[in-house]
């Protein structure tokens, strides 16, 4: 019996990529950083029995359109708003996701960016870097404390409340804004409140939504007038979550001390109002970007694969 087809649409990590070639046979070898074009896009969904595809590329009706084989779409990401699911499911094809296994990268990230806006790291290396710095002085970049602040959480789903649980180390008290309440664990106290609260009173404000049209610009001049001057925004969901512009001007004039962004509204488009500023972090969508995550994300991908391809349904199909 011949090989199953999958398309990959970007390359994978070592181990997944083995993994698919003894199983499968792969309509093309994709390669490092490169990007399809909606040519080969076309040609590798109208091959294939199953798609790997990333949460970059956009998967609509009529890429659809080509795909008279394919049975799966597994998407190498939790969110899945870069499919449209309602075109996938007029044509029976599964659509899966990674659910879990990034949340704690994504967490440690969200962290990672609090403590380099709030300390000033990326300022301090590029000045050391420089060959500019003189030394120690007891006013040079100076920073803002974490241990005993406040912070707000705009989503509490497996990613926000692995942000909270991080926080007790820090002494913080956690404030969060949800659809739904959640029971703080033992030794924990969450507190739930509307969202305006949650802004005015934090420190730090992490965000960690799906993109959805109520998300979309959940952040913007008014919500950011709402903020303290010394507060810190972060968002590690997803770009168009943020009205960038209205972020812009916020950390020009003062409304907001700083921001840490690993997403971006027209991504890989970084709005240029954000380029120049010392007052922001930018990272290239690094959330889940350990070894061991990007892993364990392509087998959940190969696991959803086997299952469809043999008859069984997907562990990890969307809805």
């Amino acid at each position: 019996m011949p090989l199953p087809t999958v398309y990959v649409t970007r390359l994978l990590p070592a181990p997944i990529m083995a993994a698919l070639r003894e199983r499968y046979r792969l309509v093309t070898e994709p390669a490092d950083g490169a990007i399809p074009t909606s040519d080969e896009l076309r040609t590798g969904f109208a091959e294939a029995d199953a798609v790997i595809c990333m949460l970059s590329d956009s998967i609509n009706a009529d890429l659809l359109s080509h795909a008279m084989k394919l049975k799966i779409l597994a998407n190498y990401a939790v969110g899945y708003n870069n499919i449209d699911l309602a075109a996938a499911k007029a044509r029976g094809i599964v659509v899966t996701n990674t659910p879990d296994v990034l949340t704690d990268a994504t967490a440690d990230l969200a962290w990672a960016l609090m403590l380099s806006v709030a300390r000033r790291v990326v300022e301090g290396d590029r000045w050391v870097r420089t060959g500019t710095w003189r030394g120690w002085a007891p006013t040079q970049l100076l920073g803002a404390d974490l241990a005993g602040k406040t912070l707000g959480i705009i989503g509490m789903g497996r990613i926000g409340q692995a942000v909270a649980q991080r926080a007790q180390g820090f002494r913080m008290r956690v404030l969060y804004e949800s659809r739904r309440s959640v029971a703080s664990p033992p030794g924990f106290s969450w507190e739930r409140r509307p969202l305006d609260e949650v802004l005015a009173e934090a420190d730090f404000v992490s965000l960690h939504v799906p993109l959805t049209e109520s998300t979309r610009h959940l952040i913007g001049a008014r919500e950011l007038s709402r903020m303290k001057p010394t507060a810190i925004l972060i968002n590690t969901a997803r770009g168009p979550v943020v009205d960038e512009e209205a972020l812009v001007v916020a950390l020009k004039t003062g409304i907001i001390a700083g921001a840490g962004l690993d997403v971006y509204e027209q991504e890989p488009l970084v709005h240029p109002g954000l380029i120049g500023l010392p007052n922001v972090v930018l990272l290239p969508h690094l959330g889940s970007a350990t070894l061991e995550t990007r892993i364990r994300m392509g087998k959940i991908c190969l696991d959803n694969i086997e299952a469809v391809l043999n008859g069984r349904p997907a562990p990890n199909q969307v809805s």
